[in-house]
């Protein structure tokens, strides 16, 4: 008898989980036909002179090439292109202006048609920033600062390239004529 309600009872467990199973298999089916497929919007980006990031924005305000003695580059030996522009941190992270700009951007001279011509950092082109420009920026606040570049020569423009942090994703790439 104990064999009976054992065997009865272990029929009417399997039937009970073939059941599950197979139910199981029609709800995973049904959902996978329900889902759709959303592109994902690019929220990251630089273009028309603004640098749109997860944690910070940068947006350019004006450009200048400025002579060798020359306000803005007394001390150079070569014309310099600078960039002024506007650091917005959206986070709590520890943001300054100076490093916000050097882990987005890059500047290239296509002279050379051999290589590459990455232009190298040049001096503080405004004066008025030289204690802001390594100080933390507030959660949702907005510091000023400039920075500029040493040029190959005075004719082929500039094209800065964004990317999101050192070796990231570009972002995009801008070309600036030389005036």
């Amino acid at each position: 008898m104990k064999k009976i309600i054992l065997s009865t009872v272990i029929l009417a467990s399997s039937i009970a989980l073939v059941g599950c199973s197979s139910s199981n298999k029609d709800s995973k089916s049904s959902s996978k036909s329900q889902i759709v497929s959303v592109p994902k919007k690019n929220n990251y980006y630089f273009k028309n002179n603004v640098a749109k990031l997860h944690d910070e924005k940068i947006e350019i305000t004006k450009t200048k090439v400025i002579n060798p003695g020359e306000e803005g580059n007394q001390y150079g030996d070569k014309p310099i292109i600078a960039f002024w522009y506007k650091t917005t941190n959206y986070t709590d992270k520890k943001i300054d202006p100076i490093s916000a700009w050097e882990s987005v951007f890059e500047a290239y001279q296509d002279n050379n048609k051999n290589q590459e011509n990455k232009l190298n950092v040049g001096m503080l082109p405004d004066e008025k920033y030289l204690d802001s420009q390594t100080q933390a920026i507030k959660k949702n606040g907005t510091v000023e600062n400039a920075i500029s570049y040493e040029l190959s020569d005075t004719t082929t423009p500039v094209q800065l390239k964004a990317s999101k942090g050192i070796d990231g994703k570009a972002l995009g790439d801008q070309t600036y004529k030389l005036k």
